[in-house]
């Protein structure tokens, strides 16, 4: 009789131990509604890649040659991740032109190539005749798109006046959407 009753209390405290350590994880993964951090709220946002979260500085090589460092800024950034050989990418480079005449005045909008030279390129964009080459950065590593984990091309994502991500999409973005998504600012 004495074993039953040690390996049910056993079981109790296993069972409570198990939901007092759900409500803390609950409580570490979810602070904005949980009573454990509302008399402590903090006030920063953590760096990410995702929606909701403060954007990675990066810097990179422009095409004309000139380093640019990619941080916060007084405008809205649109980051498009793409390479001349991906199909998806092509067909949607003539909505990216439309919206860099209509926007790249107040918009801070960077075509980042990832892993080409320098040469191909220019070249595309030549032939092609788009306005924007000099809004295009060259990711030659690779390094930028690990650490903002584009695992497909193109990915598009726009970032608020305060650094934060509020979209990402991967596939073609059109004018549209990219209009949608700043008035949604």
């Amino acid at each position: 009789m004495m074993n039953k009753k040690v390996i049910v209390t056993g079981a109790v405290i296993v069972v409570i131990m198990a939901m007092a350590y759900g409500a803390w994880n609950w409580a570490i993964r979810n602070p904005e509604s949980s009573p454990i951090s509302n008399s402590a709220k903090v006030s920063t946002i953590e760096t990410g890649i995702t929606v909701g979260k403060m954007m990675p500085q990066f810097s990179l090589m422009s095409l004309d040659g000139q380093r640019v460092t990619v941080a916060k800024s007084d405008q809205v950034i649109v980051l498009n991740f793409w390479a001349t050989w991906c199909p998806p990418c092509r067909e949607e480079m003539p909505e990216l032109e439309q919206f860099y005449k209509r926007y790249g005045s107040t918009v801070q909008f960077y075509a980042i190539n990832i892993q080409e030279p320098a040469d191909k390129v220019a070249g595309f964009m030549k032939d092609n005749q788009y306005t924007f080459r000099t809004a295009v950065l060259l990711d030659g590593d690779g390094a930028v798109a690990r650490t903002y984990r584009i695992n497909a091309i193109p990915t598009s994502i726009v970032i608020d006046k305060a650094g934060i991500i509020r979209y990402r999409t991967a596939g073609t973005v059109t004018l549209a959407e990219l209009e949608g998504v700043l008035k949604g600012l």
